[in-house]
């Protein structure tokens, strides 16, 4: 709660002008879909594959090499160029007001093994369309602005985990997708584990942190919405669930004396769906991994092990689903003669709202762009959830075509990218303008 509070003072102090963002001008600045697009195909080089997506997997020799093209756009934009302790390359662009913190704002590059080209990519590729929008237009901000690419993202957010103070010796000795543990991977490509806490930001530290997103749903694509405002990054909770009967000889056992265990996780399997979609919201459970005990064809399973995940944004309704699930389970138990224990796995990632303020102010610029938008929870995890902890954050969705990501087969359009950073362009312009009744 205390987190909470400081960012939400942090917020009040930086953005005193909300609601009343300033309009557009009747001609506002827009992104390039054409610049855009030639920069998403000028990264899915490194590490294409031949479904048509990339496998950039943080740390291996593609992601080296999309990391050095993204070191020479940044610089040829006329950005200064480090790469921090955990790995993240972040390009600065001077602002006029000495004192002033950064406005952070960018994504990642690295990408799923056979992933698809545009989930973090678009986010970064927009933060050098806002650059080169500023630089086209003679525009100086009185912040400094800071373009990051985020390591490691599918990883385990590990370069905004090392940002927020948060990245672990047990995270860096973990093996990462490229054969080598985080640890060496961050060393391989510029960053110093070994002086980890030196990538740490504090709370007052940034400004505000804007991250542009694909949505990797379909709420945007298939309701013709151009702009989605994320609410927050939804928290996860994990369960290992047993059920446990008693195992049988499956020819000799009639069906009216069987404790079938896995006739009671099928049964606990489909009260969890219909626990999810009994209740109002966008909340999710679902079971991903099931086996059966002994695991013979000709033995009644003894025993099941299946996992459980909630997902939402409010911590106290992912406990709701979890108690009437509970619930469900005892009466289960009960009528097929076995019991069900649940497990949770300490693993959890509480929800992580954005800033209401930042919320306000994305709105307001896709308002001025006269483009539709929805205010909507992000189911999947990015760096802003980090983020979200340090300062005041705000994320961007663009439509994803079909939903589908993580895939080959991912795709936004040239101009739903353009939409996006138009929306992040002038969101920046808003948070820059925010601070002038504080002198900060």
């Amino acid at each position: 709660m205390l987190r909470h509070t400081v960012i939400a003072g942090l917020s009040a102090a930086l953005f005193p002008f909300l609601p009343l963002a300033t309009p557009a001008a009747d001609d506002p600045i827009t992104a390039s879909p054409e610049r855009m697009q030639g920069r998403i195909d000028a990264l899915a080089r490194f590490g294409a594959n031949p479904e048509g997506g990339v496998s950039r997997v943080a740390f291996s020799d593609a992601d080296v090499e999309g990391r050095a093209w993204l070191a020479q756009e940044m610089e040829a934009l006329g950005l200064e160029v480090r790469v921090d302790a955990a790995g993240n390359i972040i390009g600065r662009r001077a602002g006029s007001e000495r004192g002033l913190k950064p406005i952070l704002f960018g994504s990642h590059i690295d990408s799923v093994p056979g992933g698809g080209n545009y989930d973090g990519q678009v986010g970064v590729v927009g933060a050098l369309e806002v650059v080169s929008l500023l630089n086209e237009h003679d525009i100086v901000t009185r912040h400094p602005l800071e373009v990051v690419s985020f390591t490691d993202e599918e990883g385990g957010l590990t370069g905004s985990r090392a940002m927020i103070g948060k990245l672990t010796d047990a995270a860096m000795d973990t093996m990462s997708h490229s054969g080598l543990t985080v640890r060496d991977g961050i060393a391989r490509v510029g960053g110093d584990p070994a002086n980890i806490e030196a990538a740490a930001q504090k709370p007052g530290d940034i400004a505000a942190f804007l991250e542009l997103h694909i949505e990797q749903g379909a709420y945007l694509h298939e309701g013709d919405i151009d702009i989605g405002v994320v609410e927050g990054i939804v928290g996860i909770r994990w369960w290992d669930v047993t059920i446990t009967g008693v195992a049988n000889h499956a020819g000799t056992t009639p069906m009216n004396r069987r404790q079938d265990a896995m006739v009671a996780a099928a049964r606990l399997a489909l009260a969890i769906n219909q626990t999810a979609n009994d209740l109002e919201g966008r909340q999710v459970a679902t079971v991903g991994r099931i086996q059966a005990f002994p695991g013979a064809p000709n033995v009644i399973p003894g025993e099941v092990r299946m996992s459980l995940e909630i997902r939402d944004l409010d911590a106290a309704k992912m406990q709701r689903v979890f108690d009437l699930i509970e619930i469900e389970a005892n009466g289960i138990a009960d009528e097929s003669g076995t019991s069900i224990e649940f497990g949770e796995i300490d693993v959890a990632s509480p929800p992580a709202p954005t800033d209401e303020a930042m919320r306000d102010v994305i709105a307001g610029a896709a308002g001025s762009l006269g483009l539709s938008h929805l205010y909507m929870p992000s189911g999947a995890g990015h760096d802003a959830q980090d983020m979200a902890m340090i300062t005041p954050t705000g994320m961007i969705f663009v439509p994803s075509v079909g939903g589908i990501s993580h895939s080959p087969h991912e795709f936004t359009s040239a101009e739903d990218m353009a939409n996006g950073a138009s929306v992040l362009f002038h969101s920046i312009l808003a948070v820059d303008r925010g601070n002038e009744q504080t002198g900060r």
